[in-house]
């Protein structure tokens, strides 16, 4: 059997195809669900199964833990139990987790190793993606390295990631297959077109996506990132996470931005955000995922980060690391504005889009 320990949305959305690849094998999987995020929606947008446990009840907010960090911890910390628990009952083949959270983690944790023999081999998904700054971004750049400490299988989604792990000396075995984000975009897009979904009036327009805690929580970040955000000429889409709005209120900043042409809105399903992003012109964000996408589906993409995990996307001429850094972000956006740009012909370092057929081809013959 082959389990999944899933906590967020964004690891949800990179499992999806390796859970639809077993499901067209007819192979069945068990799926845990640790509770950090509300998964039921992006299942069924996605036409999955629902998880087959729930460890903990999931928030109604976009965050469990509204960036107190020292209950993020502490909620870690109680999870690596039930996930033995559960383990030890189902004693599957292999453990599957995916990315750089809590969950991921606990589950690497969990599953190792350190609390006892098992009988299961352990797999992480997207390993040996790296920042080289434990707090750029925090806790995810520490939660990637523990999960590549502890685990038996390595899928690296990257060169530069097997490179990563090579370095390191890991102990699991490396496993080049690509990102399952490539897979999940086309299979978004088939979606999308299914549905027919409609994309805004503008023809020219931004995507907006705030979110990173070492950001949110820093008044002189957000009022960089703010900053940086007054200088777009184009209508602005945003869909903001409820802790990014409380703290630009609690800092004062959102009065600021009120006058700017900015479409708030709350969440929207991932199929949706995509299709956003796709008939956008370019993008600005401090999320990970959303700098893989943008390689996918060509389209410039502003780094609202000091560091950032996916350096990939820096050589391709359309992902740029601002490092808050106001004047320079001004430029980018400039150029991107400008008549005469145009997006450079690049290789996508992530892919082909066969990434989950690899992982579980590896899976059925080891």
């Amino acid at each position: 059997m082959i389990t999944f320990i899933v906590g967020t949305k964004a690891e949800l959305i990179k499992c999806v195809p390796v859970m639809k690849e077993l499901e067209n094998r007819n192979i069945d999987y068990y799926f845990i669900h640790t509770g950090q995020h509300s998964l039921s929606n992006l299942a069924k947008d996605f036409g999955i199964k629902n998880p087959d446990i729930v460890l903990y009840n999931p928030p109604k907010t976009s965050s469990r833990f509204m960036t107190k960090t020292h209950k993020a911890i502490f909620w870690g910390a109680t999870l690596i139990k039930k996930i033995r628990v559960v383990l030890n009952k189902l004693r599957p083949s292999y453990v599957l987790f995916h990315g750089d959270t809590l969950t991921t983690a606990s589950a690497a944790i969990a599953s190792s190793n350190i609390l006892g023999k098992k009988s299961w081999k352990s797999a992480h998904l997207e390993a040996g993606l790296r920042s080289f700054n434990l707090f750029e971004p925090f806790p995810e750049e520490i939660s990637r390295k523990i999960a590549d400490r502890f685990s038996d299988i390595l899928f690296a989604p990257s060169d530069l990631s097997v490179e990563n792990l090579k370095k390191e000396k890991v102990s699991g075995e490396i496993i080049k297959t690509g990102n399952t984000i490539v897979d999940t975009v086309l299979i978004s897009l088939k979606i999308a077109k299914k549905r027919k979904l409609t994309k805004p009036k503008e023809k020219k327009y931004v995507v907006v996506n705030v979110h990173r805690h070492e950001n949110i929580k820093s008044k002189d970040r957000m009022r960089k990132i703010v900053e940086i955000i007054k200088n777009i000429s184009y209508p602005i889409y945003w869909p903001i996470h409820d802790n990014t709005k409380l703290q630009l209120k609690n800092f004062g900043l959102l009065n600021e931005i009120k006058n700017k042409e900015i479409h708030f809105s709350p969440l929207m399903s991932y199929i949706e955000f995509l299709w956003l992003i796709k008939n956008s012109t370019y993008l600005v964000t401090d999320g990970g995922s959303i700098q893989e996408e943008s390689l996918v589906l060509k389209k410039p993409c502003i780094i609202l980060r000091k560091e950032t995990e996916r350096q990939e996307g820096l050589k391709t001429g359309i992902n740029f690391l601002t490092r808050l850094d106001v004047e320079y972000s001004k430029r980018v956006i400039e150029m991107l504005e400008s008549s005469n740009f145009k997006v450079p012909k690049f290789k996508n370092p992530y892919g082909d889009g066969k990434a989950s057929k690899r992982i579980v081809d590896y899976l059925l013959s080891s």
